[in-house]
């Protein structure tokens, strides 16, 4: 069955399929700021994983400063930024935003992650607006897809669900 989501009113079609509570998350390999890579056996815990299509918008900005501060608070939550931004745009961004509790993470290379997860719009090659948290046994204990990707996510739902994890 072929997903879809909307950018400002027009449908899009998603790659993958969609995950739920319950589901074992998928493996990845994305590339950090140095240019490392990281896989899902890389991080551990609980984590936040956000999927936006960059962080030079103003949603996808908005998004990301808030889990920041949030995460502050969150003693043994990691928070994740996946975008397909390259990882130079990435860090300036972090730098810029005084991101130190969240880790951007890129799916430029090959989409992997947005095919695996179910996030990437497959007309334009970047992640929609997603959100899932992840427990320390590797399941999706949370996840939303946000069905008009210049909307914001629940954000309260995602930290109930990543408190509810600890």
């Amino acid at each position: 069955m072929s997903r879809q989501t909307t950018l400002k009113g027009n449908p899009f079609h998603l790659q993958g399929n969609a995950l739920a509570a319950g589901s074992a998350a998928p493996g990845f390999t994305l590339v950090a700021n140095d240019l490392s890579s990281v896989s899902l056996a890389d991080t551990g815990g609980v984590r936040i994983i956000n999927a936006v299509p960059s962080l030079d918008t103003p949603v996808c900005d908005l998004q990301m400063k808030r889990f920041n501060e949030e995460a502050a608070g969150l003693d043994g939550v990691s928070v994740y930024c996946v975008s397909c931004d390259l990882p130079f745009a990435q860090k300036r961004w972090c730098a810029e935003s005084n991101a130190e509790n969240v880790t951007a993470l890129s799916d430029y290379k090959d989409g992997n992650f947005g095919a695996a997860w179910g996030t990437m719009i497959k007309e334009l090659k970047i992640e929609s607006r997603a959100v899932f948290v992840v427990n320390a046994h590797n399941t999706v204990v949370h996840a939303e897809y946000v069905p008009e990707v210049a909307d914001h996510p629940d954000y309260d739902a995602a930290l109930s669900a990543a408190r509810g994890a600890l």
